[in-house]
């Protein structure tokens, strides 16, 4: 069993005015030597860049644009797994409302905040929180958050949802709402890219009925030692696909043919990683990146990340037939999601363990 510690909230020990970060905060020697400026690792224009996909034509009347647009699609994700989204249908100015609402909520005070603490020992993961430590590393990630399932709505629990400021529920939903129409979009094209039927992915994933989108806002506040610290530490989501919305404070790398590749800030873009989930499902063909979140001295970040995930039980994961051949075996087990979950966690553990 891994016991749990209750360590402070990253806000408050960042403004409390202390010059070196608790030893829990310091990462292993083997990862300090990639952890380099994040502003000036954002600058630099030599290398691979994470792909920017135009969506204007993802529906097109015009089956030359929407190939097109598909054919692009395909190729990030079967060659990054991530990607930034232009054109994707959802308004800047809902997401200025979204940022704004989140913004809102972080800017209260830690006591404010705390009335919607979140309880792991007592089951209760949806609130405000921060990151525990398990006793197999004893690492602490610099960054606080709130996490809520925010769609399908009749399964969501507004009682924990912010009520300050009061645009909190109204913008989250409608923003929730808006990535689930482009979640259908995008596996529909993703399904196309398999040689599959366009709502095979989607169905595979649960569909409109229980394909469940988490948001986890994530705080990073001002660090005092950057260098020694991630935001978040290097993993692949579990998800179908991610969703990102950020602050336009840089932090994101990706881990892309051996080295670490910082995301550019593309204006009114939404980042888009695919998940384990989509990749067992395609055997491999689209990729599930490894990334990590960087932290700096000037500027707090805040990212707006909505999981796609299905259910736990319900469904199993295992690659589809049709991605499955003699020269192409399968890669992956049939598992649940819940068991998927646990089979990395385990494997975590026994890495650490072992280290």
């Amino acid at each position: 069993m891994v016991s749990t510690v209750l360590a402070p909230r990253v806000e408050s020990l960042a403004s409390s005015g202390i010059q070196s970060i608790p030893k829990e905060y310091v990462r292993p020697q083997e990862e300090l030597t990639s952890i380099g400026n994040i502003f000036e690792e954002e600058k630099k224009e030599e290398g691979p860049q994470v792909p920017t996909i135009d969506l204007k034509d993802l529906e097109s009347e015009e089956a030359e644009a929407r190939e097109r647009c598909h054919e692009a699609l395909k190729k990030a994700a079967t060659e990054w797994g991530v990607m930034h989204l232009v054109n994707h249908g959802i308004g800047e100015e809902l997401m200025d409302r979204v940022r704004v609402a989140g913004e809102g909520f972080f800017n209260q005070s830690v006591e404010e905040k705390e009335k919607y603490a979140n309880d792991h020992a007592a089951g209760n993961i949806q609130g405000y929180g921060s990151r525990l430590a398990n006793n197999a590393s004893g690492q602490l990630e610099w960054e606080d958050y709130f996490f809520h399932l925010a769609f399908p709505e009749d399964k969501r629990d507004l009682s924990i949802w912010p009520k300050n400021p009061s645009d909190y529920i109204p913008a989250t939903s409608e923003y929730a709402k808006q990535l689930r129409g482009l979640a259908t979009k995008i596996l529909s094209a993703l399904s196309v890219g398999l040689g599959l039927e366009e709502v095979r992915l989607e169905k595979e994933v649960g569909g409109m009925e229980v394909l469940l989108l988490q948001m986890k806002i994530n705080y990073y506040p001002k660090c005092p030692q950057p260098e020694l610290a991630l935001g978040v530490e290097a993993h692949t989501d579990v998800s179908a696909l991610t969703f990102i919305l950020h602050n336009m404070v840089p932090g994101l790398q990706l881990f892309y043919e051996g080295k670490w590749v910082t995301a550019k800030c593309v204006p009114n873009s939404i980042i888009m990683h695919i998940g384990d989930t989509v990749e067992i499902l395609s055997n491999g063909k689209y990729k599930s990146i490894l990334h990590r979140g960087l932290v700096n001295k000037e500027k707090v970040r805040i990212s707006w990340a909505v999981f796609c995930e299905p259910p736990k039980e319900k469904i199993i994961l295992k690659p589809l037939p049709e991605t499955v051949s003699e020269a192409e075996p399968a890669l992956y087990p049939p598992r649940t999601f819940a068991q998927h979950i646990q089979h990395k966690l385990f494997r975590k553990t026994q890495e650490l363990g072992a280290k």
